[in-house]
């Protein structure tokens, strides 16, 4: 078993408290003495209130060529990381010393994961010969190919069991989990996108999203029920999201990257290439779409979204450059590669989304270290609005957000950048689960942070039993 105590902090860098730094973290510039910082090779730095305590690196079978660590679930002590090999199922039950519980050779990019019960759901967004764990790429798109939702039964969590895959238009390159209200039924949200004329299942225009029903008692009967169409007038092209961040590319629209939804209130938030919307899910088979609101003047690349608990507001976070672009630097400034902050306001069908503020890392980066806004999480914090978000080779952040006009800092973990080049790229996912941060990092494997800061502290004594992040639920006030 690897050493999960592999890789502890190496330096600590303190980023509250000089009045300086305080308003440049308001500001979302970074201040001189962060400009100066830059980690070196594989080295750690963090705020003092964050402490690295453990890293499981990525581990045979799902290493070496192919691997790239991807999105994050959790049910009990268990977290359960997605590669695009396949995924891996870690037991936290002490998250100081977690331990892999099983390993899956699935292959199928991206591998996002999610739970219900005793159920995995596994998203496969590349063209393969076939639906098993044995199947190799079909880059051909006009030959027989399968892509879509593979369902594994995980109650013996050292022996997942794959039991049914449904087939869906241009893959799954996201998805996210709808329970229904009398608990018999989970819907799936499907996210998809990149159609192309050469491929035979994926057609342009492609401004729908797939939905998935899955009955909880009979997980064999899942099958597709609806695909709604949410931009029938053809919706925003956006900017693409192209590694030439200076002049990204005009694309087709072309559905959703992401969306998050809110059961509790009826609301979802789709980040959707060119749109951040705002859907009633009152009925999980039919959303509907209540508002728009776009930004091509700073958005590349409407990635994905994040509501407070009160339902009021909505983060969607911007993917300039792909995940590959160089975009914290001073070139690229504060207000493109970066949050947007966004106020729900008005009631029922008339609710709207106006928007507030941006954010992004107080930190610059190098010019060789892809950077930008990525997914992240709540902290169950009563009476404020904190999240912990991923930002590639940006590494972690946590922001409080409860005035949305002025975002601020609490505090963040980064790697220098990686020593072996095959372990490049950041931190994918950083999601809190009962009082740690849990992060899949897309070369260095899995990692636990934990801060203590009399901001956060609260926020220890909740418990989630699952936790699907693009799933959210009320904590309580």
């Amino acid at each position: 078993m690897p050493s999960s105590r592999r890789g502890r902090r190496a330096t600590t860098i303190a980023v509250v408290g000089a009045a300086a730094a305080t308003i440049s973290a308001l500001l979302g510039v970074p201040s001189a003495s962060a400009q100066s910082q830059f980690p070196g090779p594989d080295e750690i730095v963090t705020s003092s209130n964050v402490k690295h305590v453990a890293n499981i690196p990525a581990t045979a079978p799902l290493k070496g060529t192919g691997s790239t660590g991807t999105d994050l679930a959790f049910t009990g002590d268990y977290a359960i990381a997605g590669n695009y090999l396949g995924f891996t199922i870690y037991d936290i039950k002490d998250p100081r010393a977690p331990k892999i519980t099983s390993q899956v050779l699935c292959p199928g990019s991206q591998n996002d994961v999610s739970v219900s019960g005793n159920l995995l759901f596994l998203s496969t967004d590349s063209r393969r010969s076939d639906d098993s764990c044995s199947s190799v790429a079909q880059a051909d798109g006009t030959k027989a190919y399968w892509e879509g939702m593979k369902i594994f039964d995980i109650s013996d969590k050292r022996n997942p069991r794959y039991i049914r895959s449904v087939e869906t238009a241009c893959g799954s390159h996201t998805h996210t989990l709808v329970p229904d209200k009398r608990g018999k039924d989970v819907y799936i949200y499907v996210s998809s996108y990149s159609p192309a004329v050469n491929i035979s299942k994926c057609q342009p225009p492609h401004d729908i999203i797939t939905i998935i029903k899955v009955p909880l008692r009979n997980p064999a009967a899942a099958e597709v029920v609806a695909t709604p169409n949410l931009f029938p007038d053809g919706g925003n092209p956006g900017k693409g999201s192209s590694s030439n961040i200076e002049n990204p590319y005009v694309v087709a629209t072309s559905g959703c990257h992401d969306i998050t939804v809110f059961p509790s209130k009826n609301l979802a938030a789709g980040a959707c290439m060119g749109d951040g919307v705002l859907l009633n899910i009152a009925d999980p088979e039919k959303p509907r779409v209540i508002n728009r609101v776009q930004d091509d003047e700073h958005f590349a690349f409407w990635h994905s979204a994040t509501f407070n608990n009160d339902g009021t507001k909505v983060i969607f976070t911007d993917e300039l450059g792909g995940g590959g672009g160089a975009t914290c630097t001073a070139k690229i400034g504060p207000t493109r590669g970066a949050n947007g902050i966004y106020d729900i306001t008005g009631r029922g069908d008339q609710r709207a989304l106006e928007f507030r503020s941006f954010y992004k890392i107080n930190r610059y980066q190098t010019p060789t270290e892809n950077c930008v806004a990525h997914n992240g999480s709540l902290l169950p914090v009563p009476g404020r609005d904190i999240m912990v978000q991923a930002w590639y080779s940006g590494g972690v952040q946590l922001v409080d957000y409860t005035n949305s006009q002025q975002p601020k800092e609490i505090g963040f973990f980064e790697r220098g950048p990686a020593a072996n080049s095959a372990e490049s790229g950041g931190v994918w996912s950083a999601y809190y689960y009962n009082g740690f941060i849990y992060t899949s990092d897309l070369g260095k494997g899995f990692d636990v942070l934990e801060i203590n800061d009399p901001a956060t502290d609260l926020a220890k004594s909740y418990r989630w039993t699952e936790l699907n992040v693009q799933t959210q639920s009320t904590y309580g006030r």
